[in-house]
């Protein structure tokens, strides 16, 4: 007969999860009606009612449950079906701890049974997979070796992949070993889970170890074993070890994937065994019989570039698309980066376009190369070209806008780069605070200090404060404007708003002193910023004698050397500079050379500055042979001449009217690779213009536009001289509206110039209208402008005459 309260629980429809417990009653009641049973003391509740209660109330009265179900399940059958459900329902709705359940089946079969060691690896395995994290399965796993019981290979593999994810890859390779120690059978399928978290882990020389060990344990590899260890081992550039186990996979008749070929390919492209890999690459395609497909062709390709190749990659490129292959983001992406590294800028350019046209780009990476290596150039108008086009595809990041802010700041286009920021703003770009100091260095590169101060004010209301860099870069701006007290002013702001004052910012205004002519404070200011725990470097030292230099004060720069020396601090080759420069400066040539002689017999080599301040120095005083002298000593010094070095004697030349000379140290200077700056070209501009052949001045001012050059005041003022000369006046306004253009502003020399001009035309009213013009553009006129106009007669000489625009 049932017992009670198990027929009680039978007489009600009993939910789904209970049905496994009254199912176990009845095999229970089932297996004991053949035998008489011993009077009932209190016959035990169904699993399911223990399963229903607060955790708080559940007690060993649920694993007693559990064990005695089990064992009733196990007497009618050893692979009852209801068995594992059972065990499962305990583990994941009552949550018995792993021993508890364990135990229980240990108590309803013995250890070394076949049931005890199915139910519990389908235990392992389940509590493997439920789990987020492989404690429960691993203290189950414990109990079970300590109880005398291994689970089968698969429940196994099951806890080294979780605990692989869940714990770490170091413990799932510890507890494999310890498998293998106690010697437990492990197949193809736990080494290839082992070893794909020891690759995954970066644990590649573990997963080659245990790939050696497969052979002594006499486990075959499977596909999955071979490439995975031929990954490891391109991983650990072990290229020679990686194609010996491709050629042991083929000789095992197993035919490697496309990826495994890839992987090959890509190592020994690295290795520079472009042969083998191309070789690597036919037997894939021969195997498979196919043609390439674009991973493969995007691995040569980068295997070319990383070997400087890029001509080879670009051939492979073109083939594929021949062949109807599209090329990914990917392909784009290394194909720019091969271009860039090599300088090949025009096809990283004309790659990006497609890429783009393709909907291809889908992060700014490859856009960012392509921007900076057209500003390397200075082609910056195509680089807000290609800015235009991707605008609001939303792939542009912060670095993006800023690469070109700062470029065009720091180049002096302003008004360009105010646009780009306005772009910014439109399209929901945060900026930095990057963005915020290129906007005010390129304020303060205009002398805008007005615009510079309004923005250095916004920016702690948009979350940012201002820092050294924000300082000393308005001082740098006021200095520039010969406005030193205002910089000097920002010195106790940033003591008020707790920004640090460092070493730069104090040689900022020391320079910044010298640089406006008032060195004579610098000695005052130096002991001022000392006493604040400023200690002065060879950099502050440097800049005062430079400045006393540059004022003539040669006396006052030895006396600074001096004070040096006392310091401790020893003079440098930047020193030496600044004296030979002094020296050159006022026609102490001969004291220059004997101060360069000091410094060889000091070990101190003479560096292309020292040589530039001979050069430049000679090539004024029109001494050319002395300055092509220490020309020549610099090339056995084994340095290379410089723009600066060329500009020189350049000058020289144009200053002694000997333009031949200079056109032949200018072309000179292109056939050596050293590209012409802005003082280069005016100085040309002045000599051909002076010359009378303004025609060739304007063909070097188109060359100069066309090199990413930016012309300033004194180029426009030597070709507006030229063409007023040769009595083109149109031609000389064309170039005032030009400066206009390119927000260059004209000095009081340009506008003297075109006054003079129209008065000698009799066109007083355009004189006269230029005359309001300068007034509006805050240029001051002179005793020149007032002599031309009041008079109304043109001078005898040009004003440009009298001040050397170059």
């Amino acid at each position: 007969m049932r017992p009670p309260r198990l027929r009680a629980a039978a007489a009600s429809p009993p939910l789904p999860r209970r049905r496994l417990c009254t199912d176990a009653a009845a095999a229970t009641s089932s297996a004991a009606s053949s035998s008489p049973s011993p009077p009932q003391q209190g016959a035990a509740q169904p699993l399911s009612v223990q399963f229903a209660r607060p955790l708080a109330a559940r007690g060993p009265a649920v694993s007693d449950d559990l064990a005695s179900n089990l064992r009733a399940l196990l007497a009618s059958s050893p692979t009852h079906p209801r068995a594992f459900p059972l065990l499962r329902s305990a583990a994941l709705q009552a949550r018995l701890p792993p021993d508890a359940l364990v135990d229980a089946v240990l108590s309803a079969a013995d250890a070394g049974s076949p049931a005890a060691a199915a139910l519990l690896s389908s235990l392992l395995a389940c509590l493997s997979r439920a789990a987020r994290d492989c404690s429960a399965a691993t203290a189950a796993y414990a109990r079970m070796v300590a109880r005398g019981v291994v689970p089968d290979a698969k429940s196994r593999t099951d806890l080294l992949v979780v605990m692989a994810r869940g714990a770490s890859t170091a413990d799932a390779l510890a507890l494999f070993d310890e498998m293998r120690a106690k010697g437990y059978h492990a197949d193809a399928m736990m080494y290839d889970a082992v070893m794909r978290a020891c690759v995954r882990g970066g644990m590649h020389g573990e997963a080659v170890r245990l790939f050696d060990e497969m052979a002594s344990a006499g486990v075959k590899p499977d596909e999955c074993v071979y490439s995975l260890i031929i990954a490891a081992l391109c991983k650990l550039h072990d290229v020679d070890r990686a194609l010996q186990v491709l050629g042991e996979m083929r000789e095992a008749g197993i035919r490697p994937w496309d990826p495994t070929y890839n992987y090959m390919v890509d190592a020994l492209m690295k290795a520079g065994r472009m042969e083998e890999a191309l070789q690597v690459k036919d037997q894939m395609l021969l195997a498979a019989g196919k043609k390439m497909d674009v991973v493969l062709a995007t691995t040569l390709m980068h295997g070319y570039c990383l070997h400087g190749e890029v001509g080879k990659a670009l051939d492979l490129f073109d083939e594929v698309v021949r062949d109807g292959l599209a090329p990914t983001n990917v392909t784009y992406g290394v194909l720019i980066k091969g271009c860039d590294a090599e300088g090949m800028i025009d096809k990283a350019y004309e790659l990006c376009r497609q890429m783009i046209e393709q909907g291809l780009l889908s992060s700014a990476y490859e856009f960012n190369m392509v921007i900076k290596g057209l500003l390397r150039d200075k082609r910056w108008e195509d680089a807000i070209g290609l800015l235009e086009v991707v605008v609001d595809t939303g792939v542009l990041d912060v670095y993006t806008y800023n690469c070109l802010i700062h470029w065009l700041c720091k180049h002096h286009k302003l008004h360009e780069a105010l646009n780009v920021w306005d772009k910014m703003k439109e399209k929901g770009v945060k900026p930095s605070i990057v963005t915020y100091h290129s906007l005010l260095l390129g304020y303060c590169e205009k002398g805008h200090m007005d615009e510079a101060l309004k923005l250095y004010s916004e920016m702690p209301g948009k979350g940012f404060t201002p820092n050294e860099v924000t300082y000393t870069t308005l001082m740098k701006g006021y200095i520039k404007k010969n406005s030193f007290d205002k910089a000097y002013a920002l010195l106790n702001e940033m003591h008020q708003h707790g920004v640090s004052c460092n070493d730069y910012t104090y040689n900022i205004l020391i320079n910044g002193l010298c640089m406006v002519n008032r060195v004579c404070e610098v000695d005052g200011m130096l002991k001022r910023f000392i006493s604040d725990g400023f200690v002065p470097t060879a950099m502050t030292y440097n800049s005062i004698i430079n400045g006393f230099v540059k004022a003539g004060m040669m006396g006052s720069a030895f006396a600074m050397y001096q004070q040096m020396w006392e310091k401790g601090i020893t003079p440098n080759i930047v020193t030496y500079t600044s004296f030979i420069d002094g020296y050159c400066r006022t026609d102490c040539c001969d004291l220059a050379v004997k101060l360069l002689n000091d410094m060889r017999r000091k070990g101190i080599r003479p560096d292309i500055a020292a040589y530039s301040a001979f050069i430049n120095g000679f090539c004024k005083q029109g001494n050319m042979s002395y300055a092509l002298q220490f020309f020549v000593l610099l090339l056995k010094d084994g340095l290379k001449p410089n723009v600066i070095v060329y500009t020189s004697f350049i000058t020289g030349y144009k200053n002694l009217r000997m333009m031949e000379e200079a056109s032949r140290f200018y072309y000179s200077m292109l056939k050596e690779g050293i590209v012409a700056d802005t003082a280069t070209y005016t100085t040309l501009i002045d000599g051909f213009s002076k010359a009378g052949n303004v025609a060739f001045a304007l063909d070097l001012y188109s060359e100069m536009l066309a090199t990413g050059n930016i012309p300033d005041d004194k180029t426009f003022t030597a070709l507006i001289h030229g063409l007023c000369r040769s009595g083109d006046i149109d031609g000389a306004k064309k170039l005032l509206d030009e400066m206009r253009r390119l927000d260059v502003a004209p000095n009081i020399f340009t506008y003297n110039m075109l006054i003079n001009a129209y008065i000698r035309d009799g066109k007083l009213q355009d004189a006269f209208q230029l005359h309001d013009e300068m007034l509006n553009r805050g240029v001051v006129p002179d005793d020149t402008t007032y002599d031309i106009l009041v008079g109304l007669k043109p001078v005898e000489a040009s004003p440009a005459d009298a001040e050397n625009p170059a």
